[in-house]
C-alpha cells in the first residue's frame, strides 16, 4: 500500500509527517506555508479586503480538461474576482480518503500548484485529514480565499437599469457536460474540454478600460439561467437574452441534447457574466477578445423595462421564461 494513502497518514505522526513532506510541500511550498505554524502572518494592505470559502466534491477528481485541483483554485479566485477584488491568498484543506492513489493526488497537487501560479495567488495556510473511504477513493477540497478591493470599484445590482446590456465571456455549459462524459454509464467520445480557468486576469481586464461595469457574476451551479433569474429578481427588471447571440459549441449543443439537458442550466467554471452601460459594451468585447479567455466573448442580451422576469428569445423568434432550475440536474460537478 506504499502507493495508496491509508488511515495512518492522518494520524499526526510521522506518516503525516511524510505526506506532508513527500507530497504537499514540494508542490505548494512556498514563503508564506512552509513554517507550517497553525496559521498564516499576512502582510494586509489598508484597502477593503474579500473574502470567501467553497468545499469542492466532484467526482469524478479529473475530468476532460481540468480535476478537482483545478476547480479548488479556480472557483475561489473567481468569486474574489467578481466582487471586484484582486485575490492574494489562499487557504486549502485536504481531505483525503483511504485508498487514495499518490499518483492521482500528486497529480491534483501539481494542478492547485499550477492554477495557483497562474492566478498569482498564494496558498498561505493548510490542513490534511484522512478518513474511511466510502466507495471508490476521493477526496474533497476546501478553500477560503482573501482579496483586496480595488479602488474605485463599484458593482451593485442596484446601479443596473433599462438599457444595459449583458455580456459574457465564451461559450457556456462546457465544464458540466464534460464531468458527466467522463462519469461511469455516460461516457462518450468528445474533444469537449472543461472550462475550468481563474478569471481574475480577464476580469482585472476589464475593469482597466474605465468602462461602466455594474454587475459581475461567475456562471456556476444553476448556469446561466440561474444567474439571470437571480438577476431579475435583485433589480426588479426584466433580463431579456438572445439565444442566437450565446455562445456555445456545436459539441457542447450536441451532448446536452443527448442528454436532455438545456444547455443555460449547465454549470460553468471558466465564464463571467457582466452587466455593462450600452455605451461601454464595445470597449469591454474588445478588452476581452485580447485575453486568452475572452476570446468568444459576445453581448448576450439586455435589460429591460418590465416585471421581474428572465426571457429567452429563441431562434424561431418566440419567447421561453428561463427558469432557476428547481434543484441539480446533474451530479454534482464541482
Amino acid at each position: 500500500m506504499n502507493d495508496r494513502v491509508i488511515l495512518a497518514h492522518g494520524g499526526g505522526g510521522e506518516l503525516t509527517k511524510r505526506l506532508i513532506a513527500e507530497h504537499i510541500m514540494p508542490r505548494l511550498g512556498n514563503e508564506v506555508l512552509n513554517p507550517l505554524t497553525d496559521g498564516a502572518l499576512l502582510d494586509a494592505p489598508t484597502n477593503r479586503l474579500c473574502f470567501t470559502t467553497d468545499a469542492y466534491v466532484v467526482q469524478p477528481l479529473e475530468f476532460p480538461g481540468g480535476n478537482i485541483g483545478h476547480l479548488a483554485v479556480a472557483g475561489t479566485v473567481n468569486d474574489l474576482a467578481v466582487m471586484g477584488a484582486t485575490p492574494k491568498w489562499l487557504s486549502l484543506a485536504l481531505v483525503l480518503e483511504e485508498g487514495l492513489e499518490f499518483a492521482v493526488l500528486d497529480r491534483i497537487l501539481d494542478a492547485i500548484a499550477a492554477t495557483a501560479r497562474d492566478a498569482g495567488v498564494v496558498i498561505a495556510t493548510g490542513d490534511t485529514k484522512v478518513i474511511e473511504a466510502r466507495g471508490p477513493a476521493g477526496m474533497t477540497l476546501t478553500t477560503a480565499g482573501v482579496g483586496v478591493l480595488r479602488p474605485g470599484t463599484n458593482l451593485d445590482a442596484c446601479r443596473i437599469k433599462p438599457g444595459d446590456f449583458i455580456i459574457v465571456n465564451g461559450a457556456i455549459a462546457e465544464h458540466g457536460l464534460a464531468v458527466m462524459s467522463a462519469r461511469e454509464g455516460l461516457a462518450f467520445q468528445t474533444q469537449l474540454q472543461s472550462d475550468v480557468a481563474p478569471l481574475n486576469g480577464l476580469i482585472a481586464a476589464m475593469l482597466d478600460t474605465g468602462a461602466d461595469i455594474k454587475f459581475f457574476r461567475d456562471a456556476t451551479r444553476g448556469g446561466l439561467a440561474g444567474l439571470v433569474a437571480d438577476l431579475a429578481e435583485e433589480t426588479g427588471l426584466t433580463v431579456e437574452l438572445r439565444e442566437n447571440d450565446i455562445p456555445l459549441t456545436p459539441a457542447a449543443r450536441h451532448i446536452a441534447e443527448l442528454l436532455g439537458l438545456d444547455p443555460l442550466t449547465v454549470a460553468n467554471e471558466g465564464k463571467c457574466v457582466a452587466v455593462v452601460a450600452a455605451r461601454d459594451a464595445e470597449k469591454i468585447l474588445a478588452a476581452c477578445r485580447n485575453h486568452p479567455l475572452g476570446r468568444a466573448a459576445a453581448v448576450i442580451g439586455q435589460i429591460t423595462p418590465g416585471r421581474p422576469l428572465a426571457e429567452l428569445i429563441t431562434r424561431a423568434g418566440g419567447r421561453r421564461i428561463i427558469q432557476r432550475p428547481y434543484g441539480e440536474e446533474l451530479p454534482r460537478i464541482c
